[in-house]
């Protein structure tokens, strides 16, 4: 039933709309348009004001004709940089972007398999179960949109979230919790050449700290990394001050907050050790999630590819999505992947038969019995 050439043409359109985070104008106008034309109540609110976007989340639900829970189905509809003037070509049954640009199929690959799967139940009258859905904006830009929908407004307590690389059949139940944290080192200037036991070097002070940090792979469930180092005016000035941005996150919440703390430490010994100041900024962008594998929500889903032959595999991701936000608000969420490859890179691509099987997914779970 699912129409290969429409699915195919419609996901070229949709990543041809440049929708780069907070520019999500343009597309979130079509998906309203869109969800319209296939029947369902639309409405959109107020997150774009909020976050500066010129954008909104998009939000639509279908009663549909069986009497069953209504499940939400979640994607987002803004993309990384660089994401203008995306050119798409298919060679060998494979999606790729011709340009130096992304593809676009985080996570447009997501929301394409949802609107093809509802024009098929309605160009073929088939019964299917309540359908719920939230497109957000500035997933890639902290989560931001997800943090902002109308929580009040939905009807259901379960997520399917689109948005996870891999091959179709890979399910997300555990993912990080992640901390961004900004510190600014003030030392003292001198002159390097004829005074420096004068001055404070903020870029000695701030390398000592970090040196003495447990940094990259942590454990298990956790991580930790420097990902700018700022800082200077010339080679003859002793630098007066220094700004190191890094992150940590983990699975578990408690070892998150343990990790953070210790950089937080290994900065704060350093200058007191050398007699600079510091000031530091820790933002949670957002908690972990762990869903039971025996939950029904991760049971249905496993069930519904068992149904179409193709292997589950439920796992882990070392990154964050608007699931997180999601099971945080109360919800129950899991990322489902959509057979989007190498995201956020140049070389991001998808098979068309990803395309195919992530919307026969979809289709069956909206179809379903219970």
């Amino acid at each position: 039933m699912i129409n290969k050439e429409r699915l195919i043409n419609t996901f070229i359109d949709y990543v041809k709309v440049d929708s780069e985070s907070l520019n999500e104008g343009r597309f979130s106008d079509l998906m309203v348009k869109e969800l319209k034309s296939l029947g369902m109540d639309v409405w959109t609110d107020n997150a774009g004001e909020k976050i500066g976007s010129n954008g909104n989340n998009v939000n639509a639900y279908m009663e549909g004709s069986k009497d069953i829970e209504p499940l939400i189905f979640s994607c987002h509809m803004d993309t990384v940089k660089p994401g203008v003037g995306i050119e798409p070509i298919i060679e060998n049954g494979v999606i790729t972007s011709k340009t130096d640009t992304i593809l676009a199929g985080d996570d447009k690959s997501g929301i394409v398999a949802l609107i093809e799967a509802l024009k098929v139940i309605k160009e073929n009258n088939l019964p299917c179960g309540p359908v719920e859905i939230i497109l957000t904006i500035s997933e890639e830009d902290g989560l931001k949109g997800s943090k902002n929908v109308e929580y009040d407004k939905l009807k259901s307590k379960r997520v399917l979230v689109l948005d996870s690389s891999g091959d179709v059949g890979k399910i997300i139940i555990n993912a990080p919790s992640h901390n961004k944290m900004t510190f600014k080192v003030k030392g003292k200037p001198s002159h390097a050449g004829g005074s420096p036991e004068n001055g404070i070097s903020a870029i000695m002070v701030a390398a000592e700290a970090i040196s003495n940090m447990k940094l990259l792979r942590i454990d298990e469930e956790t991580t930790a990394n420097i990902g700018k180092f700022n800082g200077g005016v010339a080679t003859n000035i002793v630098c007066p001050e220094v700004e190191v941005v890094a992150e940590a996150r983990s699975l578990d919440n408690e070892k998150l907050k343990v990790q953070t703390q210790h950089m937080v430490k290994c900065f704060e010994d350093a200058v007191n050790k050398y007699g600079a100041e510091l000031e530091y900024e820790i933002i949670n962008n957002y908690k972990a999630y762990n869903i039971d594998k025996e939950d029904a929500l991760v049971k249905m889903a496993e069930g519904v590819y068992e149904k179409l032959g193709i292997q589950a595999i439920l796992t882990s991701s070392g990154g964050g999505s608007d699931a997180n936000n999601y099971n945080t608000k109360g919800l129950t969420a899991i990322n489902i992947a959509t057979g989007m490859q190498k995201p956020h890179t140049l070389g991001e691509y998808i098979k068309v038969q990803s395309l195919i099987d992530i919307t026969r997914f979809v289709l069956e779970v909206m179809l379903r019995n219970k």
